[in-house]
């Protein structure tokens, strides 16, 4: 059992890592809202932008105290100046609902510490700092509820007036402080006890311990169970992951998720000397996003920054209206649908579905005025335009459905909706179908298709994480098949749920039977160690492509340091190097195998590893309880000749990162036979695994080297 293994055992014994899953209802309400609105508003409109008469273009308008370097005397001054008289809770709901948004997520508390609520934690309030004297936070949270809106906050994590809490820095993860911790539960307390329901909280920035955000993300489910949680919350303890910002993602999420978006790239919170182009290029640029995201399964959350007095953008609001007047004719092809059914991209635009329809949302013209959507079976009973009295000709065969657009759309007007009605449900081909033959099948993480979520543990430090992996088996003979799980120590003692046919069963990875690898290492040669960096990173991917590694050339550019060789370090020893916050070293070796075989490697990393083989990734995870390091079991699948290994180490807090290879591993792995499945040539059989139970539905699943492998026996 791995050292990561052993780390995880223990604090499940210590039972503080326990993920409690939301109802489902209460989760599928939240998914099916799919357009919601987001508010950056605080004291900071006041400025719009502007500090000392001159514009702050470094970074975004709701930061400028920390990128204007304004003191915090002379930051809180500008409470006194925060008067919104314009501002309207029940104007902004009606705006809201006009737009088509389901629900409304406003700033709370900035980064800034200036409380939109009244709060007896600070006078550093809206109510007791403020000329305006009321509580903007309650009179929002009422008027949602008259209008029939869900409600939920944004919280920042950092709090640049809290005494006690970590200075500013450039960073967006500061360390929070035992008595900001607590300082925080304070007025998230106040906030779900005294505000009504709040339907989601959206926390930000700053870096806890796994136990701190456990503890807050209990204490926010103890008040109020059906809130939902932001992943900003750190440690995998969201109830949601949050896409970057402006993310919207071109792969399948496996959990909840929301994309949320700007009106501009440059800010958040209302800037004076915005350049905001012209109103229909935006109105086609958010409503393309939120047409992708909903295609993609997850809640689209646009943001508004209205000014220091508290009125809305005009820009921004006509923006809105103008979506909500499409969502009014074409509501039906957004809300509560589930996602594309298809795992092609079509540069037409993009697919929702239900039961018994498809939507197809024309964003661009197709290519000869039709849709070509292959495999798609079913007897679809009707075809028309959304909205309008408009029938679509189509026409059915055994290849698939082809739709010919009516002439007429006037796209570049207005996107246009199609919808295909079926009498009884509908089909499509499978992800990632996989022709089963007589041979023997491997399947394997390299050639799943891959769920993803993001896990990490605060803002700087989160990576793309695989929770789930999933293939498609369809038999060119009808037989038995029987199914064994190879794995080694790196994947020993983990449980997994695991997909065979439709029929999921909790299978532990214990037990198996030890086998020695079919390899001869007398075979293999290490060359020497060469590394290269350090260079500013995050926790996943590399920084260059790597097919274009080579001892002999700077990676990842030209302009990068030569790998330099490593003359005293040897396979097997353990080298510390000081390291920076967010930085990254790498280990490049070569190894020459005789042939083609497998072989087993240590890696001894810290904060994060990422490891790959002839430019392939073989490995990625983080160190989500901030061990001092974690040594992992390697697979790696050597080619006859020179094969190159490159590690990435990656530092997100220590003061020195941890690097190893070791070449001296037991070449053994298991094998665990499981229940065989009666198989009719021509049908689709759905095989998967995710882990049982794990410490958070983002947790990577760390199946690196485990493989399934599909015999078949023909009646």
């Amino acid at each position: 059992m791995n050292l990561r293994c052993v780390i995880l055992l223990g604090l499940l014994f210590f039972n503080f890592i326990a993920f409690g899953q939301h109802d489902p209802k209460v989760l599928k309400d939240w998914q099916d809202q799919k357009y919601s609105m987001f508010i950056h508003f605080g004291i900071y409109s006041v400025l719009g932008g502007v500090w000392d008469g001159k514009p702050a273009t470094r970074n975004v308008s709701e930061q400028i105290q920390a990128h204007a370097g304004i003191y915090t005397d002379e930051y809180a001054k500008i409470a006194k100046r925060f008067n919104p008289k314009s501002w309207n809770a029940d104007s902004i709901v009606n705006l809201a609902k006009k737009a088509g948004m389901r629900s409304i997520v406003i700033t709370a508390k900035h980064h800034d510490g200036f409380c939109m609520f009244k709060t007896n934690t600070t006078d550093f309030n809206v109510v007791d700092a403020s000329p305006y004297k009321r509580d903007i936070i309650k009179e929002l949270s009422e008027a949602c509820k008259n209008g029939g809106l869900r409600f939920g906050l944004y919280f920042s994590l950092i709090d640049w007036h809290f005494p006690q809490a970590s200075p500013i820095s450039s960073s967006n993860s500061d360390y929070i402080t035992p008595e900001h911790v607590e300082y925080n539960k304070k007025q998230i307390t106040e906030l779900l006890s005294n505000y009504g329901s709040i339907s989601e909280l959206w926390f930000d920035m700053g870096s806890q311990s796994a136990k701190e955000s456990k503890e807050l993300a209990d204490l926010v489910h103890k008040l109020q169970p059906d809130c939902m949680i932001g992943s900003r919350i750190g440690n995998d303890m969201g109830d949601f992951t949050v896409m970057g910002d402006n993310q919207e993602p071109d792969y399948v999420i496996g959990v909840p998720w929301q994309s949320p978006a700007s009106f501009f790239d440059e800010t958040w919170g209302y800037r004076s000397f915005q350049k905001r182009g012209k109103e229909e290029d935006k109105v086609k640029e958010k409503l393309t996003s939120l047409i992708r995201v909903a295609s993609r399964g997850g809640n689209f959350l646009l943001n508004i920054g209205p000014k220091g007095d508290g009125s809305v953008v005009e820009f921004e609001k006509d923006v809105l209206l103008t979506i909500g007047q499409w969502l009014a004719k074409n509501q039906e092809a957004i809300y509560g649908t589930n996602p594309d059914p298809f795992h092609v991209a079509f540069k037409w635009g993009s697919l929702t579905s239900r039961t018994n329809k498809i939507y197809l949302h024309l964003l661009h013209q197709p290519e000869n005025g039709q849709v070509i959507l292959p495999g798609l079976t079913g007897k679809i009973k009707s075809a028309y335009v959304l909205g309008e009295n408009k029938k679509v000709k189509f026409s059915q065969t055994a290849v698939g459905v082809k739709v010919l657009v009516p002439t007429g759309l006037d796209l570049a007007k207005e996107f246009k909706v199609i919808v295909l009605e079926f009498a009884n449900g509908f089909q499509v081909p499978p992800a990632n179908v996989i022709v089963k033959d007589n041979t023997v099948l491997k399947l394997s993480g390299q050639n799943s298709f891959k769920h993803y979520s993001n896990s990490g543990i605060d803002y700087s430090n989160r990576y793309q994480s695989i929770v789930k992996e999933s293939w498609n088996i369809n038999p060119v003979q009808s037989g038995v098949l029987s199914p064994t799980i190879y794995y080694t120590n790196e994947e020993k003692g983990k449980a997994l749920d695991v997909e065979i046919g439709g029929k999921t069963t909790v299978i532990n990875l214990t037990g198996g039977d030890e086998e020695k690898l079919n390899n001869d290492p007398s075979t293999i040669r290490f060359g020497p160690l060469y590394q290269s960096g350090f260079f500013y990173s995050g926790p996943g991917g590399v920084h260059g492509n790597l097919a274009e590694v080579s001892i002999d050339k700077p990676w990842p550019n030209t302009k990068s340091p030569a790998w330099e060789k490593k003359a005293n370090w040897k396979n097997n020893g353990i080298y510390e190097l000081p390291a920076e916050l967010n930085s990254a070293t790498y280990l490049l070796q070569e190894i020459t195998s005789g042939t083609d075989q497998p072989y087993l490697i240590g890696v001894t990393s810290g904060d994060a590893v990422t490891v790959s083989l002839n430019g392939v990734v073989l490995a990625e995870h983080n160190n989500p309880f901030k061990e001092k390091s974690l040594k992992d079991v390697i697979l790696l699948p050597l080619k006859q000749g020179v094969n190159k290994l490159m590690v990435k180490y990656y530092n997100g807090f220590q003061k020195t990162t941890v690097l190893s290879i070791d070449n001296n591993i037991n070449q053994v792995y298991f094998k665990k036979a499981l229940k065989a499945l009666t198989i009719q040539k021509g049908n689709y059989y759905g095989f998967s695994w995710q882990l049982h139970k794990p410490y958070s539905p983002h947790t990577t699943m760390g199946m690196y080297n485990a493989w399934m492998e599909l015999t078949t026996t023909t009646k």
